[in-house]
């Protein structure tokens, strides 16, 4: 009884001494802050999914630097959403309930995001495209913005009247044959607009030909195409179809030129067999601006090409930086991991990015920013212009 006395006046002064000494309790670090990135990296165009990738990352890295947002460290939680419905699906539900994500950058692909937008308005998670274009991502049938959910990039309804206007005003072409896959809608939206715009200002769509992503042989719709002697060729689809489509028009000795929107940006596409063919885009690496310019160095010191080289941003990377800091900088306005916050001041927030200057239209969730034509010319990608919205 006496020892367990001793041992126990012995505790007590410890813990008056202690609380004497002006000891402070050890603050336990704060939680990371995770961020989904949800992207192809396999498939037909996993081009699209590293470079998004690597814009993000280099934002989230650079905001760790200055000390990561809210004083968290940001962790991304990298995803192959494989520009399909399913897997996209599958990349969302496991990020989410598994990880515990609340933020969502991704899916590249309109046909992938779309779905993945259903679950993140369920479950009140802040999902930002950087390049999915298609209209229905973010306006509901209803006419109205969806929860939650925002994009990087223009719309295919800017994009289409962006590439009709030029062809009408610019090229003086007066007809058009339009072609789009029939399985994917991002070339349905994007053929839709174009069409719409192209004949309301007096075009005339000579001929309609659908197809499906997984066609490579488009000898029967290539020579409808000869038959109609358009002025031009509408192709709003990604690079992969763009090289298939070009190679084998060229062999059947079509010489209008192809024009599409902005799955048409990659390294893989075929500068050769496209040579002469016009598409929409966010950015140009020539723009003067200092933020184009230092993203373009910074990127370059980062990021090395197979033979050692610096990269050059293609939009992708350019969106995948820019949706990033549509996000970090609206959760660090926030001043909250809350959603609805969140969504708050993504609405308020206006950023000089390297796409351009960004607002979020508040009725459609859209930035409001410009798009440049380019040309494909002599193995290199031309600016042509610039096109305000």
């Amino acid at each position: 009884m006496r020892k367990f006395k001793v041992v126990s006046l012995l505790m007590l002064v410890a813990l008056v001494l202690s609380a004497c000494s002006g000891a402070t309790p050890t603050t336990a670090p704060k939680a990371d802050l995770k961020v989904a990135v949800l992207v192809p990296l396999s498939g037909s165009v996993a081009t699209f999914g590293q470079s998004t990738k690597e814009g993000a990352l280099m934002a989230i890295d650079e905001w760790n630097a200055k000390g990561g947002v809210l004083g968290r460290n940001v962790v991304a939680v990298v995803e192959d959403g494989q520009c399909k419905p399913d897997s996209a699906v599958n990349a969302a539900n496991k990020v989410i309930d598994q990880d515990g994500v609340h933020y969502i950058i991704g899916e590249v692909c309109s046909s992938a995001s779309i779905p993945v937008s259903k679950i993140a308005t369920a479950k009140k998670v802040i999902q930002i495209s950087p390049t999915s274009t298609n209209d229905a991502l973010t306006v509901g049938q209803d006419g109205q913005p969806v929860p939650y959910i925002f994009r990087a990039c223009y719309n295919d309804s800017f994009q289409g009247q962006v590439i009709a206007n030029f062809a009408m005003n610019n090229l003086k072409f007066k007809s058009a044959f339009v072609l789009s896959d029939q399985t994917n809608s991002y070339t349905i939206g994007l053929a839709d607009s174009f069409e719409k715009t192209f004949t309301a200002a007096g075009g005339t769509v000579v001929g309609k030909e659908n197809y499906t992503g997984t066609d490579t042989d488009f000898s029967a719709i290539l020579a409808k195409v000869a038959a109609a002697n358009p002025d031009m060729i509408f192709l709003g689809d990604y690079y992969p179809t763009v090289n298939l489509f070009y190679k084998q028009a060229k062999e059947k000795g079509i010489t209008a030129p192809f024009m599409g929107g902005d799955g048409w940006d990659s390294s893989d596409l075929d500068r050769a067999a496209a040579d002469g063919g016009y598409y929409s885009n966010h950015y140009d690496p020539g723009d003067p601006r200092p933020e184009v310019q230092n993203f373009i160095k910074a990127y370059g010191a980062k990021y090395k090409d197979d033979k050692g080289n610096p990269k050059v941003p293609d939009a992708l990377a350019v969106l995948g930086y820019d949706a990033a800091q549509i996000l970090l900088n609206s959760i660090q306005n926030a001043g909250a991991d809350d959603t609805d916050k969140v969504q708050d001041a993504i609405l308020k927030l206006s950023y000089s990015g390297v796409s351009g200057k960004i607002t979020i239209d508040p009725k459609t969730h859209n930035p409001i920013k410009a798009a440049v034509m380019e040309l494909v010319k002599g193995g290199k990608i031309e600016y042509v212009t610039t096109v305000n919205p």
